[in-house]
C-alpha cells in the first residue's frame, strides 16, 4: 500500500490524537518501572487494548504475536513496545487480505458504479455521503445521489443541502416514497446522463431486522434490473465513537444484506478509533474510508500502515 501525501497524514495525525494520547497514557502506566517486557507487562498491555476498544479477540491475537516475538528475541525492552506494537498490528491487517486504499477511484469496467449506502441513523451516513462524493468529483467523476431514505423527516432535504455543498445531482422524491423506486430513478438518470458514480442513501433502522433485510433487499433487485450487478458496493457506516457498539451494528447489517466495504466516521471526536483495527481485523469487511473530521475533505481512503503508524508513534 502507497505511503499517503504529507498533507493527508497530518490531518490523519490530527483527527486520531484523542485515541492517540489515550493509548499513550495507558501504555506509560501499562509499563512503568519496567524495563522489559514480561507477563505483567503482556497481561497491562492486554488490558490497554481492550479499554481502548480494540476488541477482546483482536486483543488476544495481538498479545499472541507479542508472546512469540518475546520468546523468539529473549529480551525485549519497554522502550521498543510502540513499535512492536505497530509491527504487530500491520502484520494483522495485512493476513487479512484487506483490499488496499482506493483513493476514490473506480473500476474502468463498471460505469456508473453504484454504491448503495447503509447504517443506522446518526452515525454520519449523509455526511460520509457527501464526502464521498466530493471526493469522487475531485477525481474527476460526475457522480449523483439518490435519496432513497424516504421515511426519515427532513433526511431528503439534508442530503439535498449536501449535495448543494458538494455541487452534485441529486435524484429525489417525496416523503414515504418507495425507496425501491427512488434508487430505479437514481441509476436510470446515471445511465441516460452518462454518469460515473452513483451512491444512493437507504433509511438506517434496525429495530426490525426482516423489514430492513426486505427493504434492502427489493432495493437490490431494481438496481440490479437497471445496472446489471449493482449495486457493485455496499458501504455500511459505521459511528467510530460508539466503540463496541459499532460491532454489533455490522452483525446486525451482515445479516440484513451482502456488505462489502465499511466506513467509520467521527473518530476525530473519540478516544475509541482502536475500534478500526478490531472491526478490520474481526469482521473481514475491507475498511474502505475513516472520517477524522466535518469538512468535506476529511474522508480519507484507510491505509492500515499510516492508521497504525499515526496512534503509536
Amino acid at each position: 500500500m502507497g505511503i499517503i501525501s504529507r498533507e493527508k497524514k497530518e490531518i490523519l495525525n490530527k483527527g486520531l490524537q484523542k485515541t492517540k494520547e489515550s493509548v499513550f497514557k495507558k501504555l506509560s502506566r501499562a509499563v512503568v518501572g519496567k524495563s522489559r517486557v514480561d507477563d505483567e507487562v503482556l497481561d497491562n498491555l492486554e488490558e490497554v487494548l481492550i479499554s481502548s476498544d480494540v476488541g477482546v479477540d483482536t486483543t488476544i491475537r495481538i498479545i499472541e504475536r507479542i508472546e512469540k516475538r518475546v520468546s523468539k528475541d529473549k529480551y525485549l525492552g519497554t522502550s521498543e513496545l510502540n513499535t512492536l506494537l505497530k509491527e504487530e498490528i500491520i502484520g494483522l491487517l495485512e493476513e487479512n487480505e484487506q483490499l488496499p486504499g482506493y483513493d476514490f477511484t473506480i473500476p474502468v469496467d463498471n460505469r456508473p458504479y453504484v454504491i448503495m449506502v447503509v447504517g443506522v441513523n446518526g452515525v454520519g451516513k449523509t455526511t460520509t455521503i457527501a464526502k464521498l462524493a466530493h471526493q469522487f468529483k475531485k477525481t474527476g467523476h460526475k457522480v449523483i445521489l439518490g435519496a432513497a431514505d424516504t421515511f426519515r423527516a427532513a433526511a431528503v432535504d439534508q442530503l439535498q443541502i449536501w449535495a448543494d455543498r458538494a455541487e452534485v445531482e441529486i435524484v429525489k422524491q417525496n416523503m414515504g416514497s418507495d425507496p425501491a423506486s427512488v434508487a430505479y430513478d437514481t441509476l436510470a438518470s446515471a445511465k441516460s446522463r452518462g454518469m460515473d458514480v452513483v451512491i444512493v442513501d437507504t433509511a438506517g433502522r434496525l429495530h426490525n431486522r426482516v423489514n430492513l433485510m426486505n427493504e434492502l433487499s427489493k432495493i437490490r433487485k431494481v438496481m440490479n434490473n437497471v445496472v446489471p450487478d449493482a449495486p457493485h458496493e455496499v458501504l455500511l457506516i459505521l459511528d467510530g465513537s460508539t466503540g463496541q457498539n459499532a460491532f454489533e451494528q455490522v452483525k446486525q447489517f451482515t445479516k440484513a444484506t451482502e456488505v462489502n466495504a465499511l466506513a467509520i466516521t467521527k473518530l476525530d471526536g473519540t478516544a475509541k478509533g482502536g475500534v478500526v483495527i478490531g472491526i478490520s481485523d474481526q469482521f473481514k469487511i475491507p475498511v474502505k474510508y475513516i472520517g477524522i473530521g466535518e469538512r468535506l475533505e476529511d474522508l480519507q481512503s484507510f491505509n492500515r500502515e499510516e492508521f497504525v503508524d499515526s496512534l503509536f508513534s
